[in-house]
């Protein structure tokens, strides 16, 4: 957490009151509080417009948590829905409104148990069917790709509190992709077993405290938050800096961020968006292993997470958050940045003056920071580097050539750390055309480990990619709450729920 700037008002106040203040021993007024005294001609002072911790809603869009593409309206949906998990900050699935589960051997049939007692708000039982047609619309629509390995869902005849999930694909972690909001029926607002539920028509909408909710023992911070309704981005910006949102959701490091003014605290929490260095491993300069692991050794990633994405990033050397039990420290250190051995490998390779193609998307302002900073070092051990600094179809249409030597690049990764779209011989994001039998089956073998054998298993993959580097991880991104100064305290926002632990907060 991190406190941004004051405005000049507010310090001006600060000094204002310090004045008044008499000195050492003398009596300040409480903030807030105003006085006038007869013959002065001073005014009272107001105090300041109480507004109650309020959040933002755009009415005009949906707010089904798996149809809904506005980013403030997927804000709101954990207070509405739970999901039959949530995955916490070091990446762990937690059970929520599933109770229990089973897999099959070779992890393609799981079996959950729903909790009993559950609701939707409008008192409606949760059953196995009603949460297997939630993901089936939810393969449907925006969880389509993270469900793609998914053949069926079914809900037993002789079980009403279960659902039975088939793979077409092992995943001895399926539960980390099971955080997704369970919603009752396809509407644009749809009824949850959430804390809160929805109140209002139109625009005047809020949220109000559950009767009944089945976690109720749970204290929540306050009983009904109004909906601020907003339908451009402008607006919620002017609504945040005025003080009348409380809260939003942000990518400060996306292209085209809004920018938010005001005073306000910064609550950031991990995510899976990997920033890497992707090589083409098929044709040119980087078709050498070797080759590819010295350009590596140009990433100082540290540098790039605390100074170009301003401590918005964590830097990673493997493809996995460090925050995951499966990140081995004393592997990443290995690939750490180290600019002299750079420039002995190059020289024992014989690679000095060779031009190097390096993509980038000119849109954002970090990526292209940090391709040119990389770029520097590289020139810096003997390369010549050319920056091709690309707007985003140009540089989508490069990548699908092959039109390169290395790229910077970006992917949100599942919660499971899957790396098949980025690196198995088929996958969809397999830019590099990178092409390894070993690669697939130790990525294979990822996928399918139970919870005891992935650390080992994430080791093996590793350790493989370590020596054929068909990509360099770089960090991984965060994902920033900004609350008004000092309106909220105890956040422990996690990727997909900035109200993770709700029930610790304390607002004013």
């Amino acid at each position: 957490m991190r406190r941004y700037r004051l405005t000049a008002f507010f310090l001006a106040l600060l000094l204002a009151l310090s004045a008044c203040a008499g000195g050492e021993g003398g009596d300040a007024a409480a903030p807030g509080s105003g006085s006038s005294s007869p013959g002065t001609g001073s005014q009272p002072v107001q105090a300041p417009r109480a507004v109650p911790f309020t959040l933002a809603v755009y009415p005009a869009y949906s707010l089904h948590p798996a149809l809904a593409v506005n980013r403030a309206n997927l804000t709101l949906a954990p207070l509405l829905y739970e999901g039959l998990f949530t995955v916490d900050g070091s990446f762990q699935a937690q059970p929520v409104l599933c109770r229990s589960y089973t897999a099959s051997e070779d992890k393609l049939t799981w079996t959950f148990i729903l909790r009993t007692g559950v609701t939707f708000s409008d008192g409606t039982p949760l059953t196995g069917q009603a949460v297997a047609d939630a993901l089936e619309l939810a393969r449907s629509g925006r969880y389509s790709q993270r469900l793609a390995q998914v053949a069926s869902i079914t809900a037993p005849e002789d079980n009403p509190g279960a659902v039975v999930m088939t793979l077409s694909r092992p995943n001895g972690a399926l539960p980390l992709l099971l955080d997704i909001p369970i919603a009752l029926g396809d509407g644009e607002r749809p009824a949850g077993t959430g804390p809160y539920v929805l109140a209002g028509t139109g625009d005047q909408l809020s949220l109000a405290a559950r009767e009944g909710w089945w976690q109720g023992d749970k204290n929540l911070p306050v009983q009904q938050i109004p909906l601020r309704a907003v339908d451009r981005s402008d607006q919620l910006i002017y609504a945040f800096d005025a003080g009348d949102v409380s809260l939003v959701d942000v990518d400060l490091m996306a292209t085209n961020s809004m920018g938010y003014g005001g005073n306000y605290q910064t609550w950031d929490y991990a995510t899976t968006d990997l920033l890497y260095l992707g090589f083409n491993t098929r044709e040119g300069v980087c078709r050498d292993q070797e080759f590819r692991r010295a350009l590596a050794l140009a990433v100082d990633r540290a540098a790039i997470a605390q100074t170009v994405y301003a401590s918005h990033a964590v830097a990673a050397a493997l493809p996995v958050h460090p925050h995951s039990p499966l990140y081995d420290r004393e592997a990443a250190e290995r690939l750490s940045y180290h600019p002299e051995e750079l420039a002995a490998q190059v020289e024992g390779l014989r690679e000095r003056d060779r031009a190097v193609v390096f993509l980038v998307n000119s849109e954002n302002t970090a990526k292209a920071s940090t391709a040119q900073r990389i770029a520097y070092q590289l020139e810096a051990a003997g390369l010549a580097v050319e920056l091709r600094q690309l707007p985003f179809e140009d540089y989508a249409a490069a990548l699908a050539k092959g039109d390169f030597d290395l790229y910077l690049g970006e992917t949100a990764l599942t919660a499971d750390f899957d790396l098949a779209p980025l690196l198995a011989s088929a996958g969809s994001l397999n830019y590099g055309r990178w092409q390894d039998e070993e690669t697939d089956q130790l990525a294979a073998a990822l996928q399918r480990a139970g919870e005891e054998a992935r650390p080992q298993a994430a080791s093996a993959l590793f350790a493989h990619l370590d020596q054929a580097c068909p990509i360099a991880p770089v960090a991984f991104k965060n994902g920033s709450v900004l609350t008004q100064w000092g309106r909220v305290s105890g956040l422990a926002p996690v990727r997909g729920d900035v109200f993770h632990g709700l029930e610790h907060w304390s607002v004013s």
